[in-house]
């Protein structure tokens, strides 16, 4: 087996998504400190620490206690190299976890125990079925009172349409939780402590009728325990591997990521079932990873990571190949060829600077300008890697400088802001006027935070009512002429150029469509 095939095999990279406050930030710290990645975790809500967790390391998001920009962590676990993306929860932030999904190999989706399936997690969980993503399911927070077990792996099957299978399975709830049966590894893991706060050892039981079992957690639970084993073993189906990675069925785990229960077994298990690297689609062919020729797409570009420094990082995936520093690759969508002399690799806002990396691997690169989101870089081949779409946003507003002396701060800020997928800049035909839309308000004010603190430049909104932003695609130069001269004052052009129509309702829209019926108005950027 040659180097780069047995550095495929080992590398494991996986999303972890959820609705604000399931624990996801948690679980991601709680993996990283059984990685040995970490050696103690940051207290994510007390204030009283400062020290914030390890995966938000933007100010806003430490002030916030909500995680705005998806951060991306490497560590080695069990001979594997293990790549976690964590996203933002927050719906306000949807856009930039859809992108990150495209950089991902699996899923874990984190459930409150107390508060279930939540919408939130319903539209990202979508997005993985559209393209088969494996999944596994963490349910959270078992030291808290929530739903039944069963009931809540009625509603994943119902809400999520995922097939599940349990591999773990919690002795009590709340006040009254005793520890966590291990399906997968046939093991018992007990709290040792009143407190709850230090676990045992993972106790090897042969048999769930090993009379060990009532001593352990007392004749109540144990009695329980086997009736709900048994009843489990009936109704769910058994674990098959190659059902998992074609997303036709879904593990699930119970834990408690605040006190470090579940998180080992969820863990050891994912390193023995997730998937390699996988193949990817471009618009020209399907790239392989074990390919000698290198490739990798941008997901995701970060300005300003550090505030101290003007940088901007754009995050690239390896596909296939090894990337290596101070190589010169082709920029697909430019023409020209660039190479890094100083590529990163991630271990949340710590980074180092790395000289070879393989299929699966987030390289950081120093970027002056030349990337956006969805670019491809290649050993010298055109391809063009395809699924990283706009959105139409939902809210609209112009943009106006409130301080003119720093009329180009505002600009460069804005421009390189909208560069990183923050939001959508339209530049409305008629009068020049800029108007951001996004897909959350809370947006908005990340935006003017992030122009005031690392550009210098103070900006106001006002509103701008639009019902949908619309590309328009045109067979008929004639028609589109016509349109345009119609609909002007409602005529703007993206960042790249592109003609969009933000119609004020879905009557105009509908109207507008009857009328020209050679245009095709579509919804995202990606047609």
């Amino acid at each position: 087996m040659s180097k780069v095939k047995e550095e495929i095999a080992r590398r494991r990279t996986f999303g972890i998504v959820s609705h604000p406050d399931a624990g996801k930030t948690t679980l991601t710290e709680k993996l990283l400190l059984f990685g040995g990645a970490i050696q103690e975790a940051g207290a994510v809500k007390s204030n009283k620490v400062k020290k914030g967790a390890t995966s938000d390391f933007m100010e806003i998001e430490r002030q916030r206690g909500i995680s705005v920009a998806t951060s991306v962590m490497g560590f080695e676990y069990k001979g594997q190299k293990i790549n976690i993306l964590d996203t933002p929860g927050h719906q306000d932030f949807a856009e930039d976890t859809y992108r990150t999904l495209t950089a991902v190999d699996s899923v874990i989706v984190v459930i409150d125990v107390a508060k279930g399936v939540e919408p939130q997690t319903e539209k990202l969980v979508e997005v993985c079925r559209m393209r088969d993503t494996p999944i596994i399911v963490f349910i959270n927070k078992l030291d808290r009172e929530g739903k039944d077990a069963y009931d809540l792996l009625d509603e994943i099957e119902e809400k999520l349409g995922l097939s599940v299978c349990p591999l773990s399975w919690p002795i009590g709830m709340g006040a009254e939780f005793k520890g966590v049966y291990n399906i997968w590894e046939s093991n018992l893991k007990l709290f040792t402590e009143a407190k709850k706060q230090k676990i045992g050892e993972a106790l090897q039981i042969d048999s769930l009728e090993d009379s060990a079992m009532d001593d352990l957690v007392g004749k109540e639970h144990a009695l329980n325990l086997r009736e709900e084993l048994a009843l489990i073993t009936g109704v769910y189906p058994d674990f098959e591997k190659d059902a998992y990675l074609s997303g036709a069925i879904s593990p699930v785990f119970f834990g408690s990521a605040l006190n470090n229960f579940g998180v080992e077994e969820l863990l050891n298990c994912f390193v023995d079932i997730a998937p390699p690297p996988l193949p990817k689609h471009t618009l020209q062919r399907e790239v392989i990873p074990s390919e000698n020729m290198f490739s990798g797409f941008v997901f995701k570009i970060h300005a300003n990571m550090d505030p101290k420094h003007r940088d901007r990082l754009a995050f690239l995936k390896i596909v296939s190949g090894t990337f290596k520093r101070n190589t010169n690759y082709t920029h697909t969508r430019l023409g020209k060829s660039l190479k890094f002399s100083n590529p990163t690799a991630f271990m949340a806002s710590k980074k180092s600077v790395v000289d070879i990396a393989y299929p699966g691997d987030i390289v950081g690169l120093h970027d002056t300008g030349n990337f956006r989101i969805g670019d491809t870089l290649t050993g010298g081949e055109a391809l063009e890697f395809k699924g990283i779409p706009s959105f139409s946003p939902e809210h609209f507003r112009f943009v106006n400088n409130a301080d003119p002396l720093k009329a180009k701060q505002l600009n460069k800020g804005i421009d390189q802001l909208m560069d990183e997928g923050v939001a959508q800049l339209f530049t409305l035909i008629s009068n020049n006027r800029k108007i951001i839309g996004t897909v959350g308000a809370l947006q908005y004010e990340v935006i003017q935070y992030r122009l005031e603190h690392e550009y210098g430049a103070k900006c106001t909104y006002e509103n701008y009512s639009a019902y949908k932003a619309c590309w328009i695609e045109s067979e008929d130069q004639q028609q589109l002429e016509e349109f345009m001269r119609l609909k002007n004052r409602y005529l703007a052009e993206d960042k790249y150029g592109q003609l969009v129509f933000l119609a004020d309702s879905s009557f105009s829209l509908n109207m507008a469509k009857e009328k020209f019926d050679r245009l095709t108005f579509h919804f995202k950027s990606e047609f």
